[in-house]
């Protein structure tokens, strides 16, 4: 009876992944950021807010992410 219910999915038709949303274009060099928000976060944790590109208007901005922060990989 498995390997019969294994066999009816096996032969189902896959349903096509949804389509990937349109890309922005990529700035060009020189070119204002568009603000946005994301969550900041310190060596003790996350902020209560967002942090916001126009919080440091005026400053100079560096936006560094590491992928493997605070995991196991």
């Amino acid at each position: 009876m498995v390997a019969t219910l294994l066999l009816a999915m096996m032969q189902q038709p896959t349903a096509a992944p949804p389509p990937a949303p349109p890309s922005l274009p990529a700035l060009e060099v020189g070119a204002v950021a568009p603000d946005f928000a994301m969550p900041g976060g310190t060596r003790f944790g996350t902020l209560r807010g967002p942090v916001r590109l126009s919080d440091y208007q005026g400053k100079t901005v560096v936006l560094a992410f590491f992928f493997k922060a605070r995991t196991r990989g």
